[in-house]
C-alpha cells in the first residue's frame, strides 16, 4: 500500500532541463514510476539520450526541443502535452549558471539568468497550471530553486536572486493554485555533481567537491538520482498534504528554521 502512493501510472509529466543533469534524472525516474514523460530541453541530442533511456527500459517518454525562457515555445509544448491526455505534474528544472562579483555584473548577465532560471519556471508555471485548471487535475507544480537561497555565495548573485524569486513564487503559487487542488512545491538541493557544476577545471572541481564534502554531516555531494527522488515524492500521492514548501535535499549543509 505505501508504494502504490508513488505510482504515477496513467499520469502524464513535462519535464524543462530533462537533457542531462537533475532533470534528465527526474524524467527517468517519473517514467519509472509509470508516468508518460515529455522531456523538454535546448539540447536535442541530450533530449534523445533521455528518451532512449527511458524507452529502452520500457516507459514512453516524448521530446521537445525548446528555449524555456521563449514563453511562446513553452506554452506550445504543454499545450501538446495536455491534448494528447492531460498533464499532471510540472518539474521546471531547467537553469543556467553564471558568475561573476557583483560590481562586475552587466545587465545582459543579470536579464539571462532570470530570464531562464525564474521566467523559464514562472512561464511553465503558468502554462502548466491553467491547462490543469481547465481540465480539472488535481496536479503537482514542481520548482527547481537551490540551496544558494539559504546563504551567500561571491560571484553568484544573479544565480541567487533567480532562485530566491522561484521560491516566492512557489509560495504565492501554492496560495493562489490550492483551492484547484493543485500543488506547488520547490526543489532547494545542495551541492549536486551535474554539468552545471562540473563547470570548473578538475583542480578547481576537486577543490571545490572537498570543501561541500566538509561541509555535510553525510561527507559528501549529491548525485542526480538524490535530487530526482525529492522530485518523484512531490509528484506523486505519498505528497498529497504537500504544498507551497522548499524541500532541501542538500546533505545537512544548510538547516534553516
Amino acid at each position: 500500500m505505501a508504494l502504490k502512493a508513488y505510482d504515477l501510472t496513467g499520469r502524464t509529466a513535462f519535464v524543462t532541463g530533462a537533457a542531462s543533469g537533475i532533470g534528465r534524472a527526474s524524467a527517468v525516474l517519473l517514467a519509472e514510476a509509470g508516468a508518460t514523460v515529455h522531456c523538454a530541453d535546448l539540447d536535442e541530442k541530450g533530449l534523445h539520450d533521455t528518451r532512449t533511456l527511458i524507452t529502452d527500459a520500457g516507459g514512453s517518454a516524448y521530446t521537445h526541443t525548446l528555449d524555456v525562457s521563449d514563453r511562446a515555445q513553452l506554452a506550445s509544448a504543454i499545450d501538446h502535452t495536455a491534448s494528447t491526455g492531460r498533464l499532471d505534474i510540472l518539474a521546471a528544472i531547467a537553469g543556467i549558471m553564471h558568475s561573476s562579483p557583483v560590481l562586475e555584473t552587466r545587465d545582459e548577465d543579470l536579464d539571462r539568468v532570470l530570464a531562464v532560471n525564474f521566467k523559464g519556471i514562472l512561464y511553465a508555471c503558468q502554462e502548466s497550471a491553467r491547462a490543469m485548471i481547465a481540465a480539472g487535475t488535481r496536479g503537482s507544480l514542481i520548482t527547481m530553486a537551490s540551496g544558494a537561497v539559504d546563504a551567500a555565495n561571491a560571484g553568484l548573485l544573479c544565480y541567487s536572486v533567480a532562485k530566491a524569486a522561484v521560491v516566492q513564487l512557489t509560495k504565492t503559487l501554492a496560495t493562489e493554485l490550492g483551492p484547484h487542488s493543485i500543488r506547488v512545491n520547490a526543489v532547494a538541493p545542495g551541492w549536486i555533481r551535474t554539468p552545471m557544476t562540473e563547470r570548473h577545471d578538475a583542480a578547481l572541481q576537486h577543490q571545490a567537491e572537498a570543501a561541500m564534502v566538509r561541509m555535510s554531516p553525510l561527507r559528501r555531494v549529491g548525485e542526480p538520482e538524490d535530487i530526482a527522488h525529492t522530485v518523484l515524492h512531490l509528484a506523486s500521492d505519498a505528497s498529497s498534504f504537500t504544498t507551497g514548501q522548499i524541500l532541501r535535499p542538500n546533505g545537512g549543509v544548510a538547516m534553516p528554521w
